[in-house]
């Protein structure tokens, strides 16, 4: 059976901390494609003979240049730059444990049906802190900017919103949809680990090129299976209230009667192009923190 071999027994308590500051570096480095790709998910159908709100990811970036400037991409950025540190530390430390379970001391080899495991459940365990930051990201990256008065000021006013909206349940709306979208979190991990393993092979240590390849890697591989549940999720968590009465099911149904299965896979581009970079971004905080922390 295929091995990965580890430096030393994983620290929950460390990957905590260097998994908080990798997340921030993601997000910093991914949020302007993130945008483009909520928004390129969330648009309405075109009534008829009139041409798409957006066209595809150039048109969407140009268009939310040319409305709102630079700052347009970053729209909503206070909610995953607030609620990263946990969503990430949770992810990296239930990781750390999960692997933790399965080593006896610092020379314990983990197969990578045991890397999967423990990451499939650092996947389900994130995507519960996940849910009300994405949420309340989701409404500000889409709601209209013409028109009127915003409807949502900032991550507070919207989070008091939906609070008082509906309660806890407002702001955990796609919790369902949020642990089907991470639940690939497992193959992340294997993949990441497996190519930082060759790497190890190669030349003895990881180096900051293969954690950026390796880190990339896992996130093209991640966001392709990931996709059609991140659409529903988008689409769940932007509807008005009592839009999709059963939740996720309400809007597969939906989308497949009036979309069909192509809409799954609207926005896959900026995901995949924004994949690379964020998910190195990750990686590489983790690993320059875990370096600090040693």
């Amino acid at each position: 059976m295929t091995t990965v071999t580890t430096d030393q027994k994983a620290n929950p308590a460390k990957s905590f901390i260097a998994g908080g500051f990798g997340g921030m570096c993601s997000v910093l480095t991914g949020y302007p494609l993130d945008t483009i790709k909520v928004r390129l998910q969330t648009m309405p159908l075109p009534a008829a003979g009139q041409p798409p709100r957006y066209k595809g990811i150039i048109d969407c970036a140009v268009k939310t240049f040319s409305k709102e400037g630079v700052r347009g991409f970053y729209r909503g950025i206070s909610a995953p730059l607030v609620g990263v540190t946990p969503i990430y530390a949770v992810d990296f430390a239930v990781y750390a444990a999960g692997k933790r379970l399965f080593q006896s001391d610092d020379q314990t080899k983990l197969t990578y049906s045991q890397i999967f495991m423990a990451g499939m459940g650092a996947g389900i365990c994130s995507a519960l802190v996940t849910v009300p930051t994405d949420r309340i990201k989701v409404l500000l990256q889409t709601q209209p900017v013409t028109g009127g008065p915003l409807m949502y000021n900032g991550m507070v006013d919207t989070a008091f919103k939906l609070y008082k909206q509906g309660g806890l349940r407002s702001l955990f709306k796609g919790t369902c949809a949020c642990v089907l979208r991470d639940s690939p979190t497992g193959v992340y991990f294997v993949v990441y680990e497996g190519l930082q393993d060759l790497a190890r092979r190669r030349t003895g240590h990881i180096t900051p090129t293969s954690t950026i390849l390796a880190g990339g890697s896992a996130g093209i591989v991640f966001w392709s299976l990931a996709v059609p549940f991140d659409v529903l999720k988008s689409r769940l968590q932007s509807a008005p209230e009592g839009t999709y009465k059963h939740g996720i099911r309400s809007v597969f149904r939906k989308l497949m009667a009036t979309e069909g299965p192509k809409a799954l896979y609207r926005g896959v581009l900026p995901i995949l192009i924004r994949a690379f970079p964020s998910t190195a971004a990750v990686f590489i905080g983790v690993e320059l923190a875990n370096d600090l922390l040693n």
